[in-house]
C-alpha cells in the first residue's frame, strides 16, 4: 500500500511529541505537517529534544487537507472547536482524536470509542475515532472480562498516574519539588474518566447477553453494580497502576481462563502469572494484567504506559486497525530493565 499521509494538530505536548516518535519511526507512514501556532517554523526537535538527528520537519502554523488521517492532540474542549471550525474540510479524512470531547456514545456521532480489545471491529470501519483516556483503558482492561461473563458487583479502584498525565502545562501540583516525594490522591470517586468506564462496562455487559441497562455504572448513577474510583498523583513523570477490588465467586483457575481467553488475540493486553511492576511497560504499547484472590475478594491489577496505550500508542494501533495494517506495526517497543 502507499504511505498513509498523515498531519498532527497539537504537535507540541506530550501526547503530540509521543504521536511524533511513534510516526516518524512507522514504516507505512508520512508526517505531511504537524501544527503548533506557538512554535510555528521551529524545528520539531528545538522543542521535542530526543529528536534531534531523527528528522528534520518543522512545527507549521497552518493545517493541510491533502492527508489521509489527522490526529488531534489537543486539550480536552480543543478538538470540538477545531471540527467545529475545518470539519467541513476535512472530508474523506479519518479522525483520530486523543481528547475526551467524543468519547460518549450521542446520536448521529460518527466517532467509535477507540478501545481495541472492545471495539476491533467497528474500528477497521470507522471515519472518527475517540481515543480512550488513560485511566479508562487501564481500569477498563482489568473489568471487561468480569463485564462481559456478568461478574461484576460493586468495584473499589485506586491508581496512580505519572506528572505527564497532567499534560505540559505548569501548574502547582507539576512542578519537581511538589511531585518529589509526594503522593496525593484527587478527584476522588469523581474523576473525569469514570463515565465513559461506565459506558463501556454496560456495554460489554450486553454483548454477554445481560441487559444495557441492568449494567455497569459510575457511582453517581443508581443501579447495578458501581465503580469507586480514587486517583492518586505519582511522584514519576509516567505510568499508570491500577488495582481494582471486587467480590467473586469463581475460583481463581476459573478467573484466570476467563481473562486470558478474552485477551487471546489482542496482543498488547497480556495476563501475567507473576507480580506485574510498572517498569515493564512504560515506553511500551503494553497493558499487563495480573490477579489475585483470597476467599471470595478478587483484585486486578492492570498497568500501561499513560502516553503510549494510555494516549499516543493506542492512537497508533487504532490506525493501524483502519489502514488495513497489523495492528502492531511500528509500536514493538520495548521496556527500559532498569
Amino acid at each position: 500500500m502507499r504511505q498513509i499521509r498523515a498531519g498532527i494538530i497539537g504537535g507540541a505536548g506530550y501526547t503530540g511529541g509521543e504521536m511524533i516518535r511513534l510516526l516518524i519511526r512507522h514504516p507505512n507512514v508520512d508526517i505531511k505537517f504537524i501544527h503548533s501556532k506557538s512554535n510555528a517554523g521551529k524545528p520539531v526537535y528545538a522543542v521535542h529534544e530526543d529528536l534531534i538527528g531523527d528528522t528534520t520537519l518543522t512545527f507549521d502554523a497552518d493545517w493541510h487537507s491533502d492527508i489521509d488521517v489527522v490526529f488531534l492532540c489537543v486539550g480536552h474542549g480543543e478538538a470540538k472547536k477545531f471540527l467545529d471550525e475545518f470539519g467541513t474540510a476535512l472530508e474523506g479524512v479519518l479522525i483520530i482524536d486523543l481528547s475526551q470531547d467524543f468519547r460518549l456514545k450521542s446520536a448521529g456521532s460518527p466517532f467509535v470509542y477507540g478501545l481495541p480489545e472492545l471495539n476491533r471491529e467497528e474500528i477497521r470501519g470507522a471515519q472518527a475515532i475517540a481515543n480512550p483516556g488513560c485511566f479508562a483503558t487501564a481500569i477498563q482492561l482489568g473489568l471487561l472480562p468480569l463485564a462481559k461473563a456478568a461478574l461484576l458487583t460493586d468495584v473499589y479502584t485506586t491508581g496512580i498516574t505519572g506528572s505527564t498525565g497532567a499534560g505540559q502545562g505548569l501548574s502547582p501540583t507539576g512542578h519537581f519539588s511538589w511531585r518529589a516525594n509526594n503522593i496525593q490522591a484527587y478527584k476522588t470517586l469523581t474523576h473525569q474518566h469514570l463515565k465513559e468506564i461506565g459506558q463501556s462496562l454496560r456495554q460489554a455487559q450486553a454483548s454477554g447477553g445481560e441487559a444495557a441497562s441492568g449494567g455497569a455504572r459510575t457511582s453517581d448513577q443508581d443501579g447495578g453494580p458501581a465503580v469507586h474510583f480514587t486517583p492518586w498523583r505519582g511522584d514519576f513523570t509516567r505510568g499508570i497502576f491500577i488495582s481494582s477490588q471486587l467480590r467473586c465467586e469463581k475460583s481463581p483457575e476459573e478467573v484466570l481462563a476467563l481473562y486470558e481467553d478474552f485477551y487471546r488475540g489482542h496482543p498488547f493486553t497480556i495476563v501475567s502469572h507473576s507480580p506485574i511492576s510498572l517498569k515493564q511497560v512504560v515506553n511500551t504499547n503494553k497493558c499487563l494484567i495480573q490477579l489475585e484472590q483470597v476467599g471470595n475478594q478478587l483484585v486486578i491489577h492492570s498497568a500501561l504506559d499513560n502516553l503510549l496505550k494510555g494516549a499516543s500508542g493506542q492512537a497508533v494501533q487504532n490506525m493501524n486497525l483502519l489502514f488495513g495494517l497489523d495492528e502492531v506495526t511500528g509500536l514493538q517497543l520495548k521496556a527500559n530493565a532498569f
